[in-house]
């Protein structure tokens, strides 16, 4: 399986997967009319938002302008299903992510769908360094600040929603670190950064996305990173690694998934325009700049990922007994 290290090494040295001709399906070239990008979530978000700006850079050279659906609602098992059920020719893709390919199957007793036999994957978009702040102004000034403080009185932390990346984080930090921090969810990350700076909550575990332009301005402070390396856009941010908590490292991520039986070729030419979209020098430029890291993995590099998210964070979270039908 695809470890963290495997991750750093192929952002030093992986290279793009070629173009071997066109693909074909069914014995007729692909695509020869509009593929559709199913979104699990609102118009807005930042899946919605890299799904549209990687769907404007793949359209050109596909010669037909990918349609991006959003059809939000349970966790994106809505659009999982979807795609999963839809005929497996390339047409129907799925945006796929940490929540509906990983942490789904633990958190719902039943599923429509199996991420694990019905979809397949077709490469990696990026992954969102996660960041535990605070207000500028509080007397928390590092992890061990944060930690002595709990054992007074247990603080408050936001995160964008339940059993996100971000909770998840949260909740493993709290077990390797040894303290305590009350939950608060919320519909997204910028309302739990709204509430941090109105002094509702004491903390917020953020995406990089979100956060950066936080730290960026001094209108939070970063108490750690959860990565293996420090963030370019926040350099002052120590890693867990340097504070004696090397173990404790987690993403959000966005990737692309496919119907599990869509041809090979189809796979390797949706891989190769994907790969070349997150790779133009604009879509480079945006993601820099908010701190997000991307590598050009091939379908098996990402399978093996996602292999080895499933062995780390299902069981977590069966553990900590979150689920989301109850």
């Amino acid at each position: 399986m695809l470890g963290r290290r495997d991750f750093a090494l192929g952002l030093a040295s992986g290279a793009l997967v070629g173009a071997g001709g066109a693909a074909m399906a069914q014995g007729t070239a692909w695509p020869d009319h509009p593929p559709r990008w199913v979104v699990g979530y609102p118009p807005g978000g930042p899946s919605d938002t890299f799904a549209r700006l990687i769907a404007s850079f793949m359209s050109p050279r596909l010669g037909f302008n990918m349609v991006v659906e959003n059809r939000p609602g349970g966790g994106a098992v809505l659009a999982s299903e979807t795609v999963a059920r839809s005929t497996p020719d390339g047409y129907t893709l799925l945006h796929a992510d940490n929540g509906n390919l990983v942490y789904n199957p633990a958190l719902y007793a039943r599923l429509p769908y199996d991420p694990d036999k019905d979809l397949t994957g077709v490469g990696f978009i990026g992954r969102f360094p996660l960041f535990l702040v605070v207000r500028p102004d509080s007397p928390v000034k590092t992890l061990a600040d944060y930690i002595a403080a709990s054992k007074q009185r247990v603080p408050t932390y936001g995160s964008p929603a339940v059993a996100s990346p971000h909770h998840l984080a949260m909740e493993m930090l709290k077990r390797r670190a040894g303290f305590d921090a009350t939950h608060v969810p919320y519909r997204g990350g910028p309302a739990a950064m709204q509430d941090l700076l109105s002094g509702m909550i004491e903390s917020v575990l953020i995406d990089c996305a979100t956060g950066i332009p936080f730290l960026r301005e001094g209108k939070a402070r970063g108490i750690l990173v959860l990565s293996e390396a420090r963030s370019a856009q926040a350099p002052d941010v120590p890693t867990t690694g340097e504070l004696g908590i090397p173990d404790a490292i987690a993403f959000g991520w966005q990737a692309m998934s496919a119907p599990a039986a869509t041809p090979p070729a189809v796979i390797t030419r949706l891989n190769t325009e994907l790969n070349a979209a997150v790779a133009a020098p604009e879509m480079q430029a945006r993601m820099a700049g908010l701190g997000i890291e991307s590598t050009p993995w091939t379908p098996t590099q990402f399978n093996s990922f996602v292999a080895a998210e499933n062995a780390q964070w299902r069981p977590l979270i069966r553990e900590l007994g979150i689920r989301l039908d109850s």
